[in-house]
């Protein structure tokens, strides 16, 4: 029997998804520049860790920025998804840190890239979450957050992994993770 404080959630969800859902755009955009980092980064595999770290630190600047538009364009009870804004603020720092010291180490590098990925799955599970009586797919948000916490976890793990083995869990991740995104930006989409 449903009471007075699940109704209020389920009003407060599709309030959340209507405002979430005009915007679908902003994750398909996410998706396709993962996708194209994922390409990349398996047709070169034996970039160097210089040029790789560069390379994500552009990626994770434009998934950044892009969360970061995202996270205020959205509106939930008229205020910013503030953890879709600490995820973009999260990655357009990881990004900066990239691009201005590119001669950190590999070591450093999978250190960083494997934070990011972990606190991004993390917030990304608790949106799926906060969607899932709403929309139907929230799987895909859910399993992209948890792919990118597990890889996060097995870079914080292993972080000695040489740079083409790194560029390839990297350009998998990327892709599987794109992927994800887009296939949630349509649903999303679907669900307007």
């Amino acid at each position: 029997m449903a009471g007075p404080a699940t109704a209020t959630l389920a009003a407060r969800e599709r309030a959340f998804l209507q405002a979430f859902a005009p915007h679908w755009g902003w994750l398909a955009l996410r998706g396709v520049a993962a996708v194209l980092f994922g390409v990349l980064a398996l047709a070169l595999p034996g970039l160097t860790v210089a040029v790789m770290v560069l390379l994500w630190g552009a990626y994770a600047l434009v998934d950044g920025v892009f969360a970061l538009m995202a996270g205020f364009k959205m509106r939930h009870e008229g205020r910013p998804l503030w953890a879709v804004v600490l995820l973009g603020l999260l990655g357009v720092a990881a990004g900066i840190v990239a691009l201005v010291w590119p001669g950190m180490t590999a070591l450093t590098l999978v250190m960083v890239i494997g934070a990011w990925a972990v606190v991004g799955g993390v917030f990304q599970i608790a949106t799926a979450i906060r969607l899932r009586r709403e929309i139907e797919g929230e799987w895909a948000y859910v399993l992209s957050g948890a792919l990118s916490v597990l890889f996060g976890l097995a870079l914080l793990v292993a972080p000695g992994a040489g740079a083409v083995a790194m560029a390839w869990l990297i350009g998998g991740f990327a892709l599987a993770y794109g992927v994800l995104m887009l296939v949630l930006a349509f649903r999303v989409r679907k669900a307007r």
